[in-house]
C-alpha cells in the first residue's frame, strides 16, 4: 500500500539531497510531491524491497531518475534496469510499470505538454 506525504515545494537557491527527502516504510511505497505545477510535477518515491507500481499509461512523457538502490522499469513490454545515478525516459501513452529489486528511491518528473 502506498503512503503519501504532504507536498513540500523545492526552495530556490538551496541545495537538497533528494534521496533524503523521502523515507522507506516496511512493505510500502512512500511518495512525496515536491513540485506541482500546471506544466508538470516532480514526485519522490521510496519503494521497500519487492514493491511495485502496476502497469499503467500516462498521457505525458515522464523521466525516472534513480536516487538509491536498483529498480526495474517495464516500458512497452521491455525490461529496463535502473540504478542510482541513472535516468530513463518513459514516453507518453506507452504502458509502463516499476518494480523494486531491493529498496529503491526515484524521482519521477512528468512533463505536461
Amino acid at each position: 500500500m502506498a503512503e503519501q506525504h504532504n507536498a513540500a515545494e523545492l526552495v530556490p537557491s538551496k541545495a537538497l539531497n533528494l534521496a533524503d527527502e523521502v523515507g522507506y516504510s516496511p512493505g510500502s511505497i512512500v511518495s512525496r510531491a515536491i513540485v506541482q505545477k500546471p506544466v508538470g510535477s516532480m514526485t519522490l518515491f521510496a519503494f521497500d524491497a519487492g514493491q511495485s507500481i502496476a502497469e499503467h499509461v500516462t498521457p505525458f512523457d515522464a523521466l525516472v531518475q534513480a536516487l538509491d538502490g536498483e529498480g526495474e522499469l517495464i516500458i512497452g513490454g521491455q525490461s529496463v534496469p535502473v540504478r542510482a545515478g541513472e535516468a530513463v525516459m518513459m514516453p507518453a501513452k506507452v504502458p509502463h510499470s516499476v518494480h523494486a529489486k531491493g529498496r529503491f528511491k526515484m524521482l519521477l518528473t512528468l512533463i505536461r505538454g
